[in-house]
């Protein structure tokens, strides 16, 4: 098994990493501008996504704006770096979450699917704003009605080599992070798999408790906490929080959660810096469910207003809102036709993760046709669109994807697919940060704006973070030995590596010591002497175990094998 791929190390090369961004000796020097600092990510909150919720405000509810509109300043662009995509080289114009959070939470550009770590075969852990503000003795708070161990919150206090390690990212909460206030989904990965959850190890929960957490888990438990609560941990989902479409009254909305967390981090005297995403708007371009984007943008756009009536009130606090990419290739319009039919839009009552939950289950096309009549009150389906709904759309969505393909030529709205676009994105601010992100500007700006105003040191937070962790690629042997790319390792460690052609030997040096490994026979030496391990040589890259490098080194590094990083110290 091998958990990510290394960059060959025959002939012997190492690949480049980014540089730590962090504040200039004048902004380190600068008072503060704001003590307060709030970030509002729509995940997935394209151009088209927001002018949807507007359009239907302005049709449906009498409103002409949304309420970020007055804040608008500028937009973003998203770009990744280059990385791999099963297996492909990809070029990073088309970001995902992981990446384009990491750009805008540290100030750096990474491969898709990195949570906060940089784009190497060893890669070094960037440092956040939440985590500079931590240092800096503030509070921090992260919101989402996604699973609070998703990408956009996770790359905030947390580092992982690949997103999908959300039991690491949860551990990471409560082992490295110091966050105040965590609410949103997610409750699966603070469970073990014996309480029905997805951790392999135990239940968490416990522990956040013993850190001082107060759990909740419901609206009502939302609402008992207050100002003297101190930390708080809100669990409001097993997985996602649910869509606005299908909540019930027990589930908190975006708002609530915003609000209760600003009465609980303001009371820190030195001030806080939070994240609040509306996490859903991305999952409902995914399915192409114009309903549901509907609803999670008019859903975001509440907390937008929770979060710029505090900082009115207030007098010391920026807000800056953005998105981390456009999902789903959302027009609104199609088919050459100069229409939309917005009347349309709140026929449907439930998401389409809903409706397509039950289509699954339909036998024939009248089954689909009574489906679809109940959920959307549309009793016109012909039997072809029935039939397509009934086979799916031939993506991973199937039945749900299909339905969304027939019910979007009713509401006369196009996509281009179910994954991410490249477009540029919003950008929307108040306060002293307004004038650091208006413009044409690159989303790792974001970062380095919300440092500037709030006084923070982003290169020291990182620097930190370095000198403890590196993340390397790895392999596991089929007797359960996990070995890292010789080159790239020793380097990073300060060791020297060279390649003997006439002997045939890869040797690192370090202090004196040298460790050298016959090509041929993969056998490693040290001083000359029998090693006692063996090396690993595969699809021309070199392998070791860490007891090589301690060794070599005569450091004492261990392997965290939940997180998959190596401990320096």
């Amino acid at each position: 098994m091998i958990a990510g791929t290394a960059i060959a190390l025959l002939p012997l090369t190492l690949a480049s990493g980014a540089l730590a961004a962090g504040t200039t000796a004048a902004e380190k020097e600068q008072k503060a501008a704001s003590k307060n600092v709030i970030v509002l990510i729509g995940d997935g909150m394209g151009p088209a996504q927001v002018s949807a919720g507007r359009t239907f405000s302005k049709n449906k509810l009498g409103k002409d704006h949304l309420e970020l509109d007055s804040y608008f300043v500028g937009q973003a662009t998203t770009y990744a770096d280059r990385g791999e995509d099963g297996g492909t080289i990809v070029s990073g114009e088309v970001t995902d979450s992981a990446s384009a959070g990491t750009a805008f939470a540290t100030g750096n550009k990474t491969y898709n699917a990195a949570i906060s770590v940089s784009n190497e075969d060893v890669s070094k852990p960037f440092a956040s704003v939440i985590e500079a503000s931590e240092l800096a003795g503030k509070a921090t708070g992260l919101v989402t009605t996604a699973r609070i161990t998703h990408a956009t919150p996770a790359v905030y206090a947390s580092h992982v080599r690949n997103r999908d390690n959300e039991s690491a990212i949860a551990s990471q909460y409560l082992n490295d992070g110091n966050v105040d206030v965590l609410f949103g989904g997610g409750k699966q990965f603070f469970l073990s798999k014996e309480e029905k959850g997805k951790r392999t190890d135990k239940t968490i929960i416990p522990d956040f408790e013993k850190e001082g957490y107060k759990v909740v888990y419901d609206k009502q438990g939302l609402a008992s906490l207050d100002g003297k609560t101190g930390k708080a941990l809100g669990l409001f989902g097993n997985s996602h929080v649910d869509y606005v479409l299908d909540r019930t009254n027990t589930v908190p909305n975006l708002a609530e959660m915003t609000s209760k967390a600003i009465d609980i981090l303001s009371t820190n005297p030195k001030g806080f810096t939070m994240m609040v995403e509306g996490g859903r708007i991305d999952h409902a371009g995914h399915a192409n469910d114009l309903p549901s984007v509907v609803q999670e943008m008019l859903d975001f756009d509440a907390a937008v207003k929770v979060a710029m009536e505090f900082a009115k009130k207030d007098g010391n606090t920026s807000v800056v809102v953005t998105a981390d990419h456009e999902t789903g290739g959302l027009s609104l319009s199609r088919d050459n036709i100069y229409e939309i039919n917005v009347d349309a839009w709140d026929d449907q009552q439930k998401s389409s993760e809903l409706i397509g939950g039950e289509l699954k289950n339909a036998k024939t096309i009248e089954d689909v046709k009574a489906l679809v009549a109940k959920y959307t009150g549309h009793t016109d389906l012909t039997d072809d669109e029935a039939k397509f709904i009934l086979a799916g759309d031939g993506s991973s969505y199937k039945q749900e994807g299909a339905f969304n393909a027939v019910m979007s030529k009713r509401y006369l709205v196009g996509w281009s697919g179910h994954g991410h676009s490249a477009v540029d994105v919003g950008v929307w601010a108040y306060g002293p940060i307004a004038e650091k992100v208006k413009g044409q500007i690159d989303n790792t700006e974001i970062a380095r704006a919300v440092a500037s105003v709030a006084g923070i040191d982003l290169k020291a937070a990182t620097d930190k973070l370095q000198s403890e962790y590196v993340y390397p690629k790895f392999k596991i042997t089929r007797e359960g030995a996990v070995l890292y790319p010789a080159r790239a390792l020793a380097e990073t460690l300060g060791a020297q590596v060279k390649w003997n052609g006439d002997s045939r030997e890869v040797v690192l040096s370090a202090g004196g010591s040298n460790l050298s490994v016959n090509i041929d026979t993969q056998a490693a030496a040290l001083n000359g002497q029998a090693s006692g391990f063996q090396a690993n040589i595969d699809n021309n890259v070199l392998y070791l175990p860490l007891e090589a490098f301690n060794k070599l080194t005569g450091k004492n590094l261990t392997w965290d094998a939940l997180s998959e990083r190596i401990k320096l110290k």
